[in-house]
């Protein structure tokens, strides 16, 4: 059985599952910075969705989804930047068994209905459940910050906390102006990556 780390170019959650002995790829569109090229599929991945994949864990990105940008998205709605990234969103998702974004648009769904009437449309359709299956939190899993994550689950169990610890800093969103800043705030916690790979093995 072979596991697909979708949208992943930091191979966090790769790495653990190859730990473990999972047959795992990363893939983006980036390189990976994880240091394993030899497990990264440097392409779109819409296509690799088509393919058997025993597990498939999908990161899509978020710039255009969380409320973290909210004073941008007048200017991405009349681009055509939100849409194509919800749209982006949705067709990752139907293909996954687990599908993570941080606190945003997909997450409720009322700013979807309002602005974006077809892709709304789309969801009921699909049966897309708006409401996130799990939120989780670093501090869960060993790591003394906070960073609100959604957990959109399809046939695979709510990650149960492995270490819960002192500490709510928040450093991700503390981050100062860089290159690597996207990265760097996407990057999956090890402990996180660890909870996933040890307790979802078994579904593959």
């Amino acid at each position: 059985m072979k596991a697909l780390i979708a949208c992943e170019e930091s191979q966090a959650v790769t790495i653990e599952f190859r730990k473990i002995g999972i047959e795992a790829y990363s893939c983006d569109i980036l390189p990976c910075s994880g240091g394993h090229p030899e497990w990264h599929i440097q392409s779109d991945v819409l296509p690799l969705l088509k393919e058997d994949w025993g597990l498939v864990i999908s990161f899509p990105p978020c710039t255009d989804l969380a409320v973290s940008g909210a004073r941008w998205f007048s200017a991405k709605r009349l681009s055509g930047e939100q849409y194509q990234s919800i749209k982006f969103f949705l067709d990752v998702w139907e293909k996954s068994n687990c599908t993570e974004n941080p606190i945003g648009i997909m997450n409720g769904g009322k700013y979807i209905k309002k602005w974006f009437p077809d892709l709304w449309a789309r969801m009921q359709d699909i049966k897309f459940p708006v409401k996130a299956t799990q939120i989780i939190q670093p501090w869960m899993f060993g790591h003394g910050e906070t960073k609100a994550t959604c957990l959109w689950l399809n046939g695979l169990p709510k990650l149960v906390p492995t270490e819960e610890v002192e500490g709510r800093d928040q450093r991700i969103w503390k981050l100062p102006p860089s290159e690597d800043r996207a990265k760097l705030r996407s990057k999956t916690y090890q402990g996180i990556a660890q909870a996933m790979a040890a307790q979802w093995t078994k579904y593959l």
